[in-house]
């Protein structure tokens, strides 16, 4: 089988550049060079475009932008279907598939999608509307509602009317939700941006967190209790590994406790009954399809104390794919080592842009 040319992704114009960095040296340095050439494309976060010619490692501590870099753009010319070099002759490279490692906004929520869907060129991942709809809390959780699957009490407002509004807002949210609340950026990921609120005063600076993220908040009820993760892989048909557990260090899993502390720690299979640990599976299935997900996805569940609720926390479209990052981990864990799990997700994407080797 002859190689096939593939363009790496990674960095952003985003607040989860560096993590995009990490994950994308670790997808480099497992991805079967007797497969595919690749190509590492870093967009800096200014947003150029530029080919990167060097080691892994280099994209993994952000050294990359002082190395053997070249401008350059993915053509929307489907008729290209390439990277272009912009030298003083501009150079098309042929590309048979894109890996777009980009977390969080101009990256997993349906920009960079809507781009690869114009070039023509396979990517992995899930396509255009799942990944804006997991992106956006506030849209996911009404999608979320309306297929019947449980989640906690929630609401959301535009940032700029829950601040010129706060006295009504607030006191709408206390008899909904209660004390504490849970305010998020409905638009961001890794934890960016999200505060734990016990009383007026931290709900208003909790929304001036967010809004500093995002211009729509999303507000949800407190649930004590497990906060556990299903890897969820396939297109038509996709299936989702047992859950594992997270087990955070501070008071909530913060974007510290996932990337720069380190202090968190992961479980697999989740300390749950094996009953429940197959209602966490299938409900991840099911949320997968309802939000039109394919390729790969986490599914983020809580456990909730005493009552032993089921319910949906989010959707992660691009999940990290660090040392300690809990997707490859559990693929790990249920026997699809990394080298292995990035080949079944390329040719997912192949599969579904009817290009599938063999």
């Amino acid at each position: 089988m002859s190689k096939q040319t593939a363009v790496l992704l990674f960095g952003g114009a985003s607040s989860e550049h560096e993590i995009s960095c990490l994950s994308a040296s670790c997808w480099a340095e497992h991805l079967d060079s007797s497969h595919y050439d690749v190509y590492y494309v870093g967009i800096t976060k200014q947003g150029q475009w530029l080919l990167f010619r060097g080691q892994p490692s280099a994209i993994k501590d952000g050294s990359w932008q002082q190395g053997d870099v070249t401008p350059c753009v993915l053509s929307p010319d489907s008729t290209h279907q390439g990277l272009i070099l912009l030298e003083k002759t501009p150079v098309v490279l042929h590309v048979d598939v894109v890996l777009p490692i980009l977390h969080g906004k101009n990256g997993e929520d349906g920009t960079v999608q809507g781009l690869l869907e114009l070039s023509g060129i396979p990517y992995v991942g899930c396509g255009v509307l799942a990944s804006a709809v997991c992106m956006d809390k506030a849209v996911a959780n009404t999608l979320l509602d309306a297929a019947g699957i449980a989640r906690c009490e929630w609401d959301w407002a535009w940032g700029i009317d829950a601040l010129n509004n706060f006295d009504i807002l607030c006191s709408r949210l206390e008899k909904k939700l209660g004390w504490p609340i849970f305010v998020k950026p409905a638009n961001a990921g890794s934890s960016v941006g999200i505060s734990k609120a016990n009383n007026p005063q931290e709900l208003k600076k909790a929304i001036e967190i967010a809004y500093a993220e995002d211009k729509k908040i999303v507000f949800e009820r407190f649930v004590e209790g497990q906060e556990v993760e299903c890897a969820v892989i396939g297109n038509h048909c996709p299936t989702a590994t047992l859950p594992g557990e997270i087990l955070a260090s501070q008071d909530f899993y913060t974007y510290d406790d996932k990337y720069i502390s380190g202090t968190s720690r992961t479980q697999i299979p989740a300390n749950l009954s094996q009953e429940q640990l197959e209602q966490v599976q299938q409900q991840a299935v099911k949320a997968y399809k309802a939000l039109g997900c394919e390729g790969l996805t986490r599914a983020d569940f809580f456990v909730e104390k005493g009552t032993g609720a089921i319910l949906v926390n989010e959707l992660n479209t691009l999940p990290g794919f660090t040392a300690i990052s809990m997707y490859p981990q559990l693929m790990a864990h249920y026997g699809t080592p990394l080298p292995e799990l990035l080949e079944q997700l390329i040719q997912l994407a192949l599969e579904r842009a009817g290009k599938q080797n063999g």
